[in-house]
């Protein structure tokens, strides 16, 4: 039997073969807005680096201005020990909550519930959480947590470019550090002192 497709006018020679069709996935038209500290939403991977990069950064610079006011005070005679450690422990807290609201969009990209991020509090498991965080690619399309994120800008990839710069530095700094102190600890022990004729 032969069945003439109406589509395209051509003789259809089996009524079994699959329909030609695209199938290569095409980029989403549509992308969700991003709220950075709200537990809606989807995170890419890039997007989650950089701004959790961005809140590490404004933790730690609050706490360096909080430390300088309460050192400034104390040299005045004010006493401000414990008001510095709980201005310190209330950033603690807010940047821990930033960062558990970041987690909870990075696992909406998967697909995964945001009830994961919980394991951020609970030692060793917070390691295998991040590692996913950082490793799992997200979802192309649309799923339950909304339409993908718009791609990332440049601002984001730089900021998110500080995390490796900075693990790298680190590292080389770890390993330099001891050896010139040792370097120059032989030095001195080797160096003469000039004698005069």
């Amino acid at each position: 039997m032969v069945r003439i497709n109406p589509d395209d006018d051509m003789i259809d020679p089996s009524p079994y073969r699959p329909p030609r069709g695209a199938i290569t996935p095409t980029a989403p038209t549509r992308y969700s807005e991003i709220h950075p500290f709200s537990h809606r939403g989807r995170l890419g991977r890039v997007r989650y680096i950089g701004y959790s990069v961005g809140l590490g950064l404004l933790a730690n610079l609050a706490m360096i201005l909080v430390g300088g006011a309460s050192a400034s005070l104390a040299s005045g005679g004010v006493r401000t020990g414990p008001l510095a450690v709980g201005a310190i422990v209330i950033l603690i807290l807010l940047a821990l909550a930033g960062s558990i609201l970041l987690s909870i969009q990075r696992l909406h990209d998967f697909d995964a519930s945001g009830w994961w991020s919980a394991f951020a509090l609970a030692p060793l498991a917070n390691v295998v959480l991040y590692l996913v965080l950082l490793i799992m690619p997200g979802t192309r399309s649309a799923n339950r947590f909304g339409d993908p994120p718009p791609p990332n800008t440049t601002g984001v990839i730089l900021l998110a470019l500080v995390a490796p710069v900075v693990f790298v530095v680190g590292i080389l700094a770890a390993i330099a550090i001891p050896a010139y102190r040792q370097f120059h600890h032989r030095v001195d022990r080797f160096e003469m002192p000039l004698q005069p004729r």
